[in-house]
Parts: C-alpha cells; sequence; structure tokens
C-alpha cells in the first residue's frame, strides 16, 4: 500500500482497487513544476513525500503563495467541479513523489461514496478558511506581523517544530508575506537581531515564540 492522503481510508476495497488500476506516480525534482495555472485539469494530486507550495501567478512574476502542501495531503482546486482549469500553480520545494488521480474517477467517489464527499467537502472548505484568513492578515496587518505569521504557519502547521531545515528561498518568504523580497530580508534580520529568531539560508528556528506570537495578534 503507498502512503496516501486520508481521505482516501474512506474509500471501499473495490475503489482502491480502482484507484491502485489506474493512479500513476511521478517524481519531481526541486523546483519543477506539477500544475500549471491555466491548464486543463486532467488529474487531481495527493503528496506521496516532499514539499510543494501552491500559488498564484500574478503580474509581473509577483506570486502569492496560498499554501504549502506535505505528505498525505491533497491538492484539487475550484476547477474540478467549475471549468476543469488549473486556478494555480504547484511547484516542489524539494524532491517530491505526486500521486496523479484521474478526475472522472475521483468524481465518482464522490457521487457514490457519501463519507468520502463528505470529508472531501470539509478538506476543500477548510483549506478555503485558511486562505481567507492569510488574506485579511495581509490586506490589514504590517510587514512584522505577516512575517511573524508566516513563522509561525511554517512552524506549527508545516514542519511541526520550532527548528527546522528551510526549504523555502527568501523570494518564497516573501511571497508568503505579500510584501517586497527586500522589505522581507529586512524584518527577518531586525526579528534575529531582536533575538526572535536564528535564521541561515537553509535552517530556521524560533527562539522566542510568544514574542513572534504578540507580534502577529498586533503586527
Amino acid at each position: 500500500m503507498w502512503p496516501h492522503c486520508f481521505l482516501f481510508h474512506l474509500l471501499s476495497e473495490d475503489e482502491m482497487q480502482a484507484i491502485r488500476r489506474h493512479r500513476f506516480s511521478v517524481v519531481f525534482r526541486k523546483d519543477e513544476i506539477k500544475k500549471k495555472q491555466g491548464t486543463f485539469l486532467s488529474h487531481v494530486i495527493s503528496v506521496t513525500s516532499g514539499l510543494v507550495k501552491i500559488y498564484l501567478e500574478g503580474y509581473n512574476q509577483q506570486n502569492a503563495i496560498l499554501r504549502i502542501a506535505k505528505p498525505l495531503d491533497f491538492v484539487g482546486g475550484p476547477g474540478l467541479y467549475y471549468d476543469q482549469m488549473h486556478h494555480f500553480t504547484v511547484k516542489a520545494l524539494t524532491d517530491t513523489t505526486i500521486c496523479f488521480i484521474d478526475t472522472a474517477l475521483f468524481k465518482e467517489f464522490i457521487s457514490n461514496n457519501k463519507a468520502f464527499a463528505h470529508e472531501f467537502l470539509k478538506d476543500f472548505s477548510r483549506n478555503t478558511l485558511s486562505v481567507y484568513n492569510r488574506l485579511i492578515n495581509l490586506t490589514q496587518k504590517q510587514m512584522p506581523g505577516r512575517m511573524a505569521d508566516t513563522m509561525l504557519y511554517l512552524s506549527t502547521d508545516i514542519y511541526a517544530s520550532e527548528k527546522f531545515r528551510l526549504h523555502l528561498s527568501k523570494q518564497d518568504l516573501s511571497d508568503l508575506s505579500a510584501r517586497s523580497k527586500e522589505s522581507a530580508i529586512k524584518v527577518l534580520r531586525d526579528f534575529q537581531h531582536e533575538g526572535l529568531i536564528r535564521f541561515s539560508d537553509h535552517e530556521l528556528e524560533i527562539l522566542n515564540k510568544a514574542s513572534l506570537m504578540k507580534i502577529s495578534r498586533f503586527g
């Protein structure tokens, strides 16, 4: 059995056999694109290993990262039931293995398996609410508050640790915080100077989580 998204535990044995017959896995290297915004949506994906960033491609090469997906996360999108198009781009942050499942088969499960459909909608709603919360934070907070949110998001939701190998570039951190790369680097240096974090090109450690949470609340 391959490692797969929690949703698939709700499928019957016949449905799992159908997935085994029709799914395929692909290994992507760091920085390779798995889904391209504006292309036809033929498959939904489940992250088997590695990390990917999910982002909107804006004007003048300015991107907005919606979230980071980690192993066993499911990545679908509104195009599945709207226009069969990818409305965001998915790119590997590390060497990554992705499982592809045909959209027709996936929709069949949603139509015929009530528990699967319920959890799919629940997961989709949870991710949508997360984007809504990030949007309000990005529009109402100053850069220190945005960067504190980014540090806490990575520590809590992605790496589950206060010390972790950082797979995101400085540009990625600025895209998560919706400001220029220069502004992001300045705030990171300020945080480090104030003893809130220890930061290098390859590792980040949160030294004072309470202060970061305070900056996040009042940022």
